[in-house]
């Protein structure tokens, strides 16, 4: 692929996300549309930010039974999606009709862990171990369920990468030098997460919070 860089658009107004991937469109390689935008805006929110000519990446994290998620994942082929995500924590059968039901042309990437959490988390929810170790049992298991690929943090990328040799990685958690972490606990460098074998970069407020969007992205691509 070219620039892997994929805008996540935290902005819940069609008009302000039409305007800021405008800006940047030059210097990113596609868009990410999450919940928050997908609930306030549905299949039309969608269109309206495709139109502008760059891949979508569905950030759904379908988690329910497999029934259900297959026919979510039906519902959305009319969106031709570059990317969709499902929960890897879903079990192997419910990845299994999830890649099943999935258009010819869309990758279904499964979250492993999300990068908001860290081991006090996992251990709260009665989960054992490391994130790493976590990360790498559910990368084994969406492999064996016939994913295209993963979301993890930077952290576990090249043990992963290691794991699963032709695999499709996505990366969110990633902060320019010097930036704020925010809500994010596990992060590294756009450049780092590349140099380790990302295939996606999922960039959000670093850019659409940023004071010049443009100069952020631009700067951004330029380290790549």
């Amino acid at each position: 692929m070219g620039n892997p860089v994929y805008l996540a658009l935290d902005v819940p107004q069609i008009d302000a996300a039409k305007d800021l991937v405008s800006k940047v469109k030059s210097h990113i390689g596609g868009v990410k549309l999450g919940l928050e935008f997908f609930c306030a805006h549905g299949h039309h929110g969608v269109h309206e930010i495709a139109h502008l000519g760059l891949p979508i990446f569905l950030d759904l994290k379908l988690h329910d039974i497999p029934n259900t998620v297959a026919g979510a994942m039906q519902a959305i082929h009319v969106l031709e999606p570059a990317i969709v995500t499902v929960h890897a924590g879903g079990g192997r059968a419910m990845m299994e009709d999830a890649k099943a039901a999935a258009s010819n042309g869309t990758k279904v990437v499964a979250v492993t862990m999300l990068t908001s959490l860290d081991e006090r988390d996992m251990a709260r929810t009665g989960i054992g171990g490391s994130a790493h170790d976590q990360v790498l049992r559910l990368t084994e298991l969406a492999h064996a369920a016939g994913l295209d690929g993963i979301v993890c943090s930077g952290h576990e990328l090249k043990a992963v990468h290691k794991q699963w040799k032709d695999g499709f990685f996505v990366v969110p958690g990633l902060r320019p030098g010097g930036k704020a972490t925010g809500d994010q606990k596990r992060v590294v460098t756009p450049r780092q997460a590349r140099d380790d074998g990302a295939s996606v970069l999922v960039i959000g407020r670093p850019i659409s919070r940023a004071e010049d969007p443009l100069a952020a992205a631009r700067a951004i691509e330029a380290t790549l």
